[in-house]
């Protein structure tokens, strides 16, 4: 049987503070499966971003355990992380997080360069995932020539660039008026149809209402985890 792409057992974390340890996350146990599309919801100071830096393994577990395609991320080495992270993870964040000085072809195929892949496969790769997210036209423009909905459509051309298993999304509508919003979320359903599995960060229903499983959390715990109601079904 195929492990889940993402096992969390018995996860705490906390922060030393000046008053002592502030815990942030408490016994958090939860599995997301090859192929689903979860959305990780709460109020402010919920812990839900915290959460997301432990999944893309940004931050560590104060204690519990946290494995990643079946690998135990507290027994890997930095490098061992750091390949881990670039062969499995897309990063999506709510402000683009683009080079400005760099073309959009660039940007995208920056993740290639740390992973050794040579210039014209790069760009080749890249060039091919800006079609997908419909900027064919766009190889060569900067950042700065083209829309919010756009620069957000590149940020998930280079999380897709590595082939990656899994991609993580934080508040990735935050800075987008709510029709470029579902143009975006449109999309995220179309690459969860491929088969890649999809966790966002929203504090927004009606994004969620794309995912296919909703997951809350309030102080540092998870208070529900349900698939998505379907609109217009009965209660």
């Amino acid at each position: 049987m195929t492990a889940p792409v993402i096992q969390i057992e018995a996860l705490h974390k906390s922060y030393a503070t000046s008053a002592g340890e502030f815990p942030v996350l408490n016994d958090i146990n939860l599995n997301i499966e090859a192929g689903e599309f979860v959305a990780i919801m709460g109020p402010s100071g919920s812990g839900k971003s915290t959460f997301m830096n432990i999944l893309g393994c940004l931050d560590a577990p104060s204690a519990g355990h946290y494995r990643l395609n079946g690998s135990d991320v507290e027994k890997l080495t930095r490098d061992e992380l750091a390949v881990l992270r670039n062969r499995t993870l897309g990063f999506v964040f709510q402000g683009f997080n683009l080079l400005p000085r760099m073309s959009l072809q660039d940007n995208v195929a920056l993740p290639l360069i740390y992973a050794g892949i040579e210039p014209e496969t790069r760009r080749q790769r890249a060039r091919e995932l800006l079609a997908k997210v419909g900027l064919e036209k766009y190889f060569d423009a900067m950042p700065n020539k083209i829309s919010g909905g756009q620069q957000q459509r590149v940020a998930i051309a280079r999380a897709l660039v590595s082939h990656p298993s899994l991609i993580l999304a934080d508040e990735p509508t935050g800075n987008l008026d709510s029709h470029t919003g579902e143009e975006i979320m449109s999309l995220f359903e179309s690459l969860n149809r491929e088969g890649i599995t999809l966790v966002l960060v929203t504090h927004e229903q009606d994004i969620a209402q794309h995912s296919k499983r909703q997951i809350h959390f309030r102080d540092g715990r998870i208070v529900s985890d349900h698939p998505t109601a379907l609109e217009g079904a009965n209660p």
